[in-house]
């Protein structure tokens, strides 16, 4: 991956001669405080070459999905549609999160946050409901998706009932869906898994257009001696990753076709608030959660 340019000035102040031993530099990575051994150096460094070859993986693997997602969303948005986005599972609610009315996103993007498997609401409840059937479908009926809109689904997993209710009942509307998942844990996953849909579908199977973001089965991806578990998952960076790509994508796809679509400016930068000022009303009653 490319490094930041050095910047820093080259002219050294002047040290006077002494004559107290001088420590020679030294190649060797600092040791954090407190920690004289170096492995939690070791740790951190590992997760976080992990992470970046994960995402290097999708760059590269899923370019040219990506690509041709971004052509739909770009078709919804150039004709002044809202491009839905639902993460039916705890922490896959904050990929519907990453780019809904977000610093930099489109503002086009309408995202469906349901209650019922929120994290604020309890985590074990959150579990319980994506793993009810029938939710998923209760949910798109209540957003009222037809055969104009776009859908993008995204869970890490790719497998639970609430997911796969909602692609199904999406289906059947006539929605375009784009999914968001892992190829790889769903496939691994067992059939006979309690968080899968009664029908064992995966997302992937059941998309018009499906971006693989790689993670892992078990999602965690550290291993520390004498811990059983692994530590420290990747998927929220994959599907923040794979989203950026598609707003991205779609937003090059625009401009070249000569559209600037309204984009969100952050409200705590410098003439954010009037800037966004300039499109909420044409928004505020389209977009449910605004």
């Amino acid at each position: 991956m490319p490094t930041e340019p050095n910047n820093r000035p080259t002219d050294q102040p002047i040290v006077q001669p002494t004559d107290e031993p001088t420590e020679e530099p030294t190649d060797e990575p600092a040791v954090p405080p407190g920690d004289q051994s170096g492995n939690q150096a070791d740790i951190t460094l590992s997760y976080l070459l992990t992470v970046t070859e994960l995402l290097e993986r999708i760059h590269a693997e899923e370019y040219d999905v990506i690509g041709r997602a971004a052509e739909a969303v770009a078709a919804q948005v150039g004709q002044d549609r809202l491009v839905h986005i639902f993460g039916p599972g705890g922490h896959s609610n904050l990929a519907a999160q990453e780019v809904f009315f977000r610093a930099g996103g489109l503002m086009h993007v309408s995202a469906i946050l349901d209650e019922g498997t929120l994290l604020s609401n309890g985590a074990l409840r959150s579990m319980a409901i994506e793993r009810t059937p029938g939710y998923g479908r209760v949910v798109i009926a209540d957003a009222g998706l037809g055969a104009d809109d776009l859908l993008i689904l995204v869970n890490a997993y790719g497998i639970n009932a609430a997911l796969i209710d909602a692609a199904l009942e999406a289906r059947e509307r006539g929605v375009t869906l784009i999914g968001v998942s892992s190829r790889q844990h769903a496939i691994d996953t067992s059939p006979d898994h309690p968080a899968r849909h009664p029908s064992k579908a995966n997302l992937h199977d059941l998309v018009d257009i499906a971006i693989d973001t790689k993670v892992p089965i078990g999602d965690a991806v550290v291993r520390i001696e004498g811990v059983g578990e692994p530590i420290a998952a990747v998927s929220t960076f994959a599907n923040a990753y794979a989203l950026n790509a598609l707003v991205l994508r779609t937003v090059e796809a625009l401009a070249a076709a000569g559209v600037e679509p309204p984009v969100w400016r952050s409200g705590n930068a410098p003439g954010g608030d009037e800037a966004n000022a300039r499109f909420v009303a044409a928004f505020r009653a389209r977009v449910r959660k605004l």
